[in-house]
């Protein structure tokens, strides 16, 4: 959960910049830690008792393959071919022109060769 849902969850006194200031602290009072507890629907030993290590087993003794019916995370991006397709006909575009004006440079430093001899 993100510090700033978690401000809005726990009360009007609570902000990101306080949640912030919050999870650097070495000990958190034990009212505080209930009602963070509350609003995460965690008990207050589970956040006492947390590791990274056991954060990271957890994690890996779930996420086993990308197939695996376990996996926690997925990733289905949405691509629209039609903005895709535009997306690449505007750079084509811009080459072009880049092109485009090159050439008529290239053209015009010819023509003054040509006016000059």
């Amino acid at each position: 959960m993100k510090q700033e849902a978690l401000a809005i969850e726990l009360g009007d006194d609570w902000t990101q910049r306080k949640i912030s200031l919050l999870e650097a602290k070495e000990t958190v009072e034990p009212a505080i830690l209930e009602q963070i507890a509350n609003v995460l629907k965690l008990p207050v030993k589970a956040i006492e008792n947390f590791t990274e290590e056991a954060a990271y087993n957890v994690i890996g003794n779930t996420v086993n393959t990308v197939n695996d019916n376990a996996t926690v995370f997925q990733f289905n991006p949405i691509i629209n071919p039609i903005e895709k397709w535009i997306e690449s006909v505007n750079k084509i575009e811009k080459l072009y022109e880049q092109l485009l004006t090159s050439e008529r440079e290239k053209n015009s430093l010819l023509q003054q060769q040509l006016n000059k001899s």
